[in-house]
């Protein structure tokens, strides 16, 4: 099947551009002397996340337990749950999975550790635990010092679990507005990490991981040495907010939406068959607004076409304003235009399968099999 053949709205994969990118982080982490362990938030594909496993990651990270299970199923073995688990229904599934593959998951606190010491116990388990260390998001998480020192001899106190080490998410990249202030949210990331991993072995506490996570800052972070582990998740498509950052150009964009024309009502707009349960209304986290409209365009040389902004977006209609004074024609209807969304995780969401192409050619159809496990 040719890619023009499909109906829209599809979820396109670049196959060439998306092996790319895996291999790149995964060189990155090698050449650092780094374990990478990707978050599969990003495609929620147990095919992708094989397939960063296959180029060398020691295991996958994943939001939600419904993440980490569906993985597991898929033959993922080693699996960081980045994120509190609290409740007894949870805690029970955690458990249950960690009977079959290895699980470690984050604490900020003693009391959601000694929930886990408490039914870990009863299930003669050992569990792995990280304490997540606050780097800047304000989010989850410890404040960086003394607080972790104690709450990692607390964990170390409470039965049924192993203390693994720290981990943080410098989310908070999403707010910056440049290149020059992401790199510093890394660099800064990577140092403070490296500062709490030596407080805590002045307190005779090894922690055998330092782990960071977020795709700007990666290979900001990564260099800084004492840091023991990568975790970024969107490096495998980038997006719009990405290009936005300064991370990658357009050329590295995986992930695209393709769309239909389906209506031409005016001289300065046309309309698309994707609208905001397509495209989702992401235009940046954390405070910023780093991107124009609701996904780049892209024109027939693979380009952003500059003259055409989704400038708003119904539920199945995306709008687009045609720049006054645009020499080529406008799209006409029944044209196709693909789209990089925005924010590529929201987007991966919203979509049951998406089509793996190499040049105009269908290779493969994947289903996401993780798409809204939230619990």
């Amino acid at each position: 099947m040719k890619m023009q053949d499909l109906d829209t709205p599809a979820l396109i994969i670049d196959l060439d551009k998306l092996e790319l990118n895996i291999r790149d982080m995964a060189n990155f982490a090698r050449q650092q002397g780094v374990k990478l362990r990707p978050h599969i938030k990003s495609h929620k594909i147990p095919e992708i996340a094989l397939m960063q496993v296959r180029e060398g990651a020691v295991g996958v990270t994943v939001a939600k337990l419904g993440e980490a299970e569906v993985m597991a199923q898929a033959g993922i073995e080693d699996i960081l749950i980045a994120n509190q688990i609290t409740g007894p229904a949870k805690i029970k599934r955690l458990l249950e999975l960690a009977e079959r593959v290895r699980v470690c998951v984050a604490v900020d606190s003693r009391e959601g550790a000694g929930l886990l010491s408490q039914a870990a116990v009863g299930r003669n388990l050992q569990l792995g635990v990280v304490v997540e260390v606050d780097s800047g998001l304000r989010r989850c998480g410890v404040l960086p010092g003394e607080e972790v020192v104690d709450l990692a001899k607390d964990i170390m106190e409470l039965p049924g679990l192993s203390f693994e080490g720290i981990m943080t998410h410098a989310g908070h990249v999403y707010g910056m507005e440049s290149w020059q202030e992401a790199v510093e949210v890394g660099r800064r990331e990577g140092e403070l990490m490296l500062e709490v991993a030596r407080l805590l072995e002045g307190a005779g506490i090894a922690a055998k991981e330092v782990s960071v996570g977020s795709t700007p800052t990666a290979k900001v972070s990564g260099q800084v040495k004492g840091v023991t582990e990568l975790r970024p998740g969107n490096y495998v498509f980038y997006d719009a907010i990405q290009i936005a950052l300064g991370v990658v150009g357009p050329e590295r964009c995986a992930l695209t939406v393709l769309s239909t024309v389906i209506s031409t009502p005016a001289p300065d707009r046309v309309v698309l068959d994707a609208g905001s349960k397509t495209l989702a209304l992401d235009k940046g986290a954390h405070g910023a607004s780093l991107v124009k409209g609701f996904g780049i365009i892209l024109g027939g040389d693979g380009l952003p076409e500059s003259s055409l902004t989704i400038e708003r977006l119904s539920e199945e209609h995306g709008v687009v304003a045609v720049e006054a004074g645009f020499s080529p024609e406008k799209p006409k209807l029944n044209a196709r235009v693909r789209i990089i969304p925005n924010h590529a995780c929201t987007v991966i969401n919203l979509f049951d399968q998406v089509y793996g192409v190499r040049g105009e050619v269908v290779e493969t159809v994947w289903k996401v099999a993780a798409r809204g496990k939230l619990q």
